[in-house]
């Protein structure tokens, strides 16, 4: 497929790669840059040797963009268990379990969502990449809750669009330690690799991208424990916990964002420390996720409620504790 594209005036002087992602918005950022590198974007006025990721455009400069046709998947279906909530014609929206890997990556070569896609929907192999057909976001392998799947090209399209112009609903439920200072705001802060541990992202100074989540407490457990509401405006790798870390009320369970034992901690009644404490996972669910069907129109909104687990340890606090609001 090709795509002519005329550089608009707001992007002049942006590097290639950020104009054409803007502009391309089913296309990631990582994907165009290899399109400019394997020789697939032609520029008017510039020899195609210099066509590079960092050149600078100019405002009605004419780009033309090879976008080969995606790979039948390459990940083979498998009958694994699924929690659909809405089916139709061209999308799937699932409650994802916790534990369950989105999408084949190394160390993961089955046993994920896509594999069971792949079992669940006819056709869906090619349907917007060779590894991760179908999926237009994702969740972390530990966080619970809902998700959209393409089933068509058509939806994978415009869904890939609206998550990259964030013209969608998303709230999150975490469950964290402390109390939350103040109990609503947003939290801001570039988000990058964390340089002393590549593994982790943190809140860094430069280099990062920018991001931006707003917050309000449901329910608090005297200053121990908070009961939280996230929404993104941003959708940056970990956002969440990375947030929630710098601010001071690290997720419960998280392996990563919690490295010692919290302050919070010793404040609660035994029996109730160890239930949280021992949470072998951040506690984390992707609560509501609301969108428009990319054929109808229509406005969707779908909710989940916390799994067994999550509603445990709510119980738990509940029982041990009374809650201050909420």
């Amino acid at each position: 497929m090709t795509e002519t594209l005329t550089i608009p005036e707001e992007h002049a002087g942006t590097r290639l790669d950020a104009a054409l992602a803007a502009l391309l918005p089913q296309q990631s950022r990582s994907q165009i840059q290899r399109l400019i590198k394997d020789g697939r974007v032609q520029v008017t006025g510039v020899k195609p040797e210099k066509v590079k990721a960092s050149l600078p455009v100019e405002a009605a400069q004419e780009i033309v963009v090879d976008v080969p046709a995606p790979l039948p998947s390459a990940a083979q279906p498998q009958p694994l268990p699924l929690d659909i909530v809405y089916e139709d014609h061209d999308i799937v929206v699932i409650d994802k379990a916790a534990g369950m890997v989105v999408h084949p990556a190394s160390g993961h070569a089955d046993g994920t969502l896509v594999n069971a896609l792949l079992h669940h929907v006819e056709d869906l192999s090619g349907v917007g990449g060779e590894l991760r057909p179908g999926i237009v976001h994702r969740l972390d392998k530990d966080t619970s809750g809902i998700m959209v799947v393409a089933k068509t090209q058509l939806a994978h399209t415009a869904l890939t669009a609206a998550f990259a112009a964030r013209d969608l609903e998303r709230a999150y439920l975490a469950l964290v330690w402390g109390l939350a200072n103040p109990l609503a705001g947003d939290i801001e802060g570039a988000i990058g690799r964390d340089p002393r541990d590549r593994k982790r992202m943190a809140v860094v100074g430069r280099g990062g991208r920018q991001a931006l989540t707003s917050y309000r407490t449901l329910r608090a457990w005297q200053t121990s424990v908070g009961l939280l509401e996230c929404r993104l405006a941003t959708g940056r790798t970990h956002q969440i916990r990375v947030h929630l870390a710098a601010l001071g009320n690290p997720v419960v369970g998280d392996p990563l964002y919690l490295r010692r034992v919290p302050a919070a901690a010793r404040t609660l009644p035994e029996p109730v420390r160890h239930k949280l404490l021992d949470f072998p996972r951040q506690a984390l669910h992707a609560a509501r996720l609301g969108f428009t069907h990319p054929r109808s129109g229509e406005m969707l909104s779908f909710s989940s409620d916390p799994p067994p687990d999550m509603a445990g340890l709510l119980a738990a606090l509940d029982e041990g504790l009374r809650p201050t609001q909420g």
